[in-house]
């Protein structure tokens, strides 16, 4: 392979792909804006809903990994898709993934905008977002395209000192409590199963992402242990942070003005509740730079996903091209930080929506691409495990279990009807999967022979120790 399409071999271990998939989950994300959320949905057992909604996401992490512990490669779920049902296929599963990173990516950029702007209306000085916008991405570009080990690093410290700050106050709340146990958050007899259903979409829509450590198998040391490892391990953490954080929450703000679902930041309300508003400015510059590493894994997955397909010829082939010192995939990563700017820009400047608005209609849109991801990878998983005589009765039921519960969230999220705009984004969506099926068949059309030629490059590169695949 031609050194232009090399990336930077073997830099980033097991720590640096953590980093990865946390700063993409955002676990600030969830306690600084979804709880409220989470609780107008499931109230006092929303740290339940979000216990199960890890034990979900599990069963697709388990069908993920029984591909990410034995190939390695660039292009997360994309490559491992293609290699199950496909490059036809794959190429659906890349394109949903490139939808995701791009409005996941957003909602970090507008989260980023939101605590910018607080911190800096502290000190009375005010920035269009638009500025602030174009900061948060182009110094996340520099550093994307600068070195991937230098970016992950910083995305590990900005998380790390965010969930410091929060772990605090959380502390800090239930000491005031004497640590007692809250037994009204035990308690199931005010609680519906649609309720609980309802709490667990939430609680998916706030974990997704625990796979992008899969697109960097390249620069990843000893990837096939390190990976899947990063995948599970970040699942874990991020849903036991997840539960505590709710159910402090939930105890903090009982007897407040507003109830919780009526907060627009309980974070900044507990530190006045509970004396503490010294730790008010630390956590909104914890939740600026959270949002902030959000934006940055967004970008740095995503490039390596149309890095990936640009390889393969499903995108222009200068999107396959490394840089020949970094070793990042530079050209996408420009492509990537243009259509985030270009995107957020637009619906700021010609739909008119409140920067809080984009922030929220952004996850929402960036759901719907992970949810088509994961789909397509729990299909593949026993179709390839079968291709390559190694199909066992547990991995059968680990694809249905996985497909089973993946179904909670896609109807929920359409059924019951959300308000406007939120009740079209499906819609848009499908419209975009649309475009992406009518562009795979198309390639398949016009170009039979690389579809072949892909078949046998993903061998190749994904099949180390002498594994084979069965045509068909």
């Amino acid at each position: 392979m031609n050194n232009e399409h090399k990336l930077k071999f073997e830099c980033l271990n097991f720590v640096e792909l953590l980093a990865q998939n946390i700063a993409l989950i955002s676990p600030t994300m969830t306690a600084a804006l979804i709880v409220p959320l989470m609780f107008s949905n499931a109230g006092n057992i929303s740290w339940l809903a979000y216990g199960l909604g890890t034990v979900l996401l599990l069963f697709v992490a388990f069908n993920l990994n029984q591909f990410s512990k034995r190939l390695t490669g660039t292009g997360s779920m994309y490559t491992y898709t293609s290699l199950g049902l496909g490059p036809t296929i794959g190429s659906l599963s890349g394109w949903c993934l490139i939808w995701s990173y791009l409005f996941i990516g957003l909602a970090g950029t507008t989260g980023f905008t939101i605590f910018f702007s607080k911190i800096l209306e502290e000190f009375g000085i005010h920035a269009p977002p638009i500025l602030l916008f174009a900061i948060c991405l182009g110094s996340s570009f520099i550093l994307a395209y600068k070195d991937v080990v230098i970016s992950t690093i910083v995305m590990l410290v900005l998380e790390g000192i965010s969930c410091t700050c929060i772990i605090v106050l959380c502390l800090i709340v239930l000491g005031s409590h004497g640590f007692a146990v809250d037994h009204a958050q035990f308690e199931l007899k005010d609680s519906s199963l649609w309720n609980m259903g309802l709490g667990i979409v939430v609680a998916i829509f706030s974990l997704v992402g625990f796979e992008s450590s899969t697109a960097f198998g390249e620069e990843a040391k000893n990837p096939l242990k390190t990976i899947p490892k990063s995948i599970i391990w970040s699942l874990i953490i991020t849903g036991a942070f997840f539960i505590f954080v709710c159910y402090t929450e939930v105890l903090g703000t009982r007897g407040y003005s507003k109830t919780l679902d009526a907060v627009e930041s309980p974070l900044t309300v507990l530190s006045t509740l509970y004396n503490v508003p010294f730790l008010a400015i630390p956590l909104e510059i914890g939740a600026m730079i959270s949002f902030y590493a959000l934006a940055l894994s967004c970008m740095n997955a995503g490039a390596r996903v149309m890095f990936a397909m640009g390889r393969h010829g499903l995108f222009h082939s200068s999107l396959q091209r490394a840089h020949s010192t970094n070793g990042t995939p530079h050209i996408a990563l420009g492509i990537m930080a243009i259509l985030m700017f270009a995107v957020v820009t637009l619906f700021k400047v010609f739909a008119g929506y409140e920067v809080l608005d984009e922030f929220n209609y952004a996850g929402t849109m960036g759901a719907f691409g992970f949810m088509g991801a994961y789909v397509l990878i729990t299909v593949a998983a026993p179709i390839y495990l079968k291709k390559i005589g190694q199909l066992k009765i547990k991995d059968t039921l680990l694809c249905v279990i996985g497909l089973v519960l993946l179904a909670i969230p896609a109807i929920g999220s359409v059924y019951p009807v959300p308000p406007a705009p939120v009740n079209y984004f499906p819609y848009l969506f499908l419209g975009y999967v649309a475009i992406g099926v009518l562009r795979a068949i198309a390639f398949k059309v016009r170009e039979p022979s690389r579809i072949k030629r892909i078949h046998e490059e993903l061998r190749e590169m994904h099949l180390p120790g002498g594994l084979t695949i069965e045509k068909g």
